[in-house]
């Protein structure tokens, strides 16, 4: 039997809170979960910095990849037998989905931002690269690490497979809309999950929603935009990834100062010096960052120390709502007021905006992602999912923007009480 046939003896199941259980009786699959690439994962938090804000937040990539996995299992196993599927791109469509996140680094996006790098782009490299993961791609056929980096990277031809991992209704937010909301504790993130799969159909080259459906899918699509603005762009959470940020820009601005360091930050060398490689990239993870951040709590930096202290204690900068584009005078004001205060604005004022689309139809010269969700009505008709819904109507098409200001209090506090400065400071963040 060809490898790509293969089965497990006995079926392998992982206990999910989310899915109940996953279920793995594809040999290929089995092996991948096994690679380093992918154990990997479970040292890199799904929502990076939010377990500051909700305590439960501790789930890995890994829960996610899993849970992604399991529902392209089933949304395939209900294609089955249909015209416009093909189970030929079964294992592709299972392979896709489990490594689809296998690029993220240690805190995501944050940690992307500052040295200038794409999860994206590490993630088709780990899969056409000289690992573990490759190799047994390579096991099921020589061109199909591409196809699989091809999906995931959204080039691959048949646009069915790839608007199943990467769409606005896909099987990568049905899981982390649910999972995130279930570590969370909130209630927003869940929705009908299983009504969903059971009208989801292919249809040409891509997925359309029976309009019997059309109210659990709109369930989903307000679910996405509470999740959005209750738990992803949490003001608290959002705090701690500016401390996090400037933590990594002030550890990389005094390597290139030939600082000292107490300990040579080894992981980090290759990434100040904007070059790292695929190997330095792996060996770093969320919980060699940690081991850093304890070590710089006791350097002599006076400013690396205090915002890894900061970061480490929980002891965050607050916030108040600011418009940059609004305010500007005042930011500015600001910045030259915290400068004649002797604390630093590059490290501890900052304006930081958050921004999402929650659902739109297609615009032509748009990324495919935004894509339209197409219902189809009982004489086979497809219609536009916000044509059809007055309330993704109501949100269709309309980015919604949120500024803050972030701000170290303690140091604005510490400042004495009958200082002009202080004064002034404190009459620009009080309005």
């Amino acid at each position: 039997m060809a490898y790509r046939d293969e089965q497990l003896n006995e079926e392998k199941v992982f206990k999910d809170p989310v899915h109940r259980y996953v279920h793995v009786r594809d040999k290929v699959i089995w092996d991948l979960i096994g690679t380093p690439e992918f154990q990997r994962l479970r040292r890199i938090k799904q929502l990076g910095t939010s377990f500051f804000t909700f305590h439960g937040a501790e789930h890995s990539r890994f829960n996610h990849s899993l849970g992604v996995y399991e529902i392209i299992r089933r949304i395939v196993e209900n294609f089955r037998g249909h015209a416009d599927w093909n189970d030929e791109e079964r294992l592709l469509c299972l392979s896709a989905a489990l490594l689809h996140d296998l690029g993220h680094g240690p805190f995501s996006h944050s940690f992307e931002k500052v040295f200038n790098l794409d999860h994206e782009d590490y993630t088709r490299d780990i899969i056409l690269g000289d690992t573990a993961v490759n190799r047994i791609l390579q096991r099921v056929g020589d061109d199909f690490p591409q196809k699989v980096a091809d999906v995931i990277g959204k080039t691959y031809a048949n646009k069915l497979v790839i608007s199943l991992i990467s769409s606005q209704i896909d099987a990568d937010r049905m899981d982390y809309l649910q999972r995130d909301a279930y570590f969370t504790g909130v209630s927003y993130g869940h929705f009908d999950m299983e009504r969903i799969l059971r009208v989801m159909r292919p249809l040409d080259d891509q997925v359309v929603i029976k309009a019997s459906g059309m109210h659990a899918v709109e369930d989903y699509i307000m679910s996405r935009y509470q999740m959005y603005w209750q738990v992803y762009f949490h003001p608290v959470t959002r705090s701690s990834e500016v401390i996090l940020s400037k933590i990594l820009h002030r550890a990389m601005h005094l390597y290139k100062g030939d600082y000292q360091f107490t300990l040579e930050p080894h992981h980090f060398v290759s990434f100040f010096d904007e070059n790292p490689s695929l190997e330095d990239y792996l060996k770093l993870d969320e919980s060699v960052v940690m081991y850093y951040f304890q070590i710089w709590k006791d350097e002599k930096d006076p400013i690396l120390s205090d915002l890894c202290n900061r970061f480490v204690n929980r002891h965050l900068f607050k916030y108040i709502e600011f418009n940059p584009n609004h305010q500007f005078g005042q930011w500015m004001e600001l910045h030259k007021l915290f400068t004649e205060a002797g604390i630093d604005p590059d490290y501890y004022l900052e304006v930081d905006s958050s921004s999402d689309l929650p659902y739109d139809f297609y615009r032509p010269g748009e990324d495919e992602e935004r894509l339209p969700i197409h219902l189809m009505m009982q004489n086979g008709d497809l219609k536009e999912l916000s044509r059809q819904s007055e309330i993704v109507e109501a949100i269709s098409g309309k980015k919604r923007t949120d500024h803050k200001l972030y701000y170290a209090a303690d140091f604005i506090e510490g400042l004495s009480d009958d200082s002009e400065i202080k004064k002034r400071i404190l009459e620009i963040l009080e309005g």
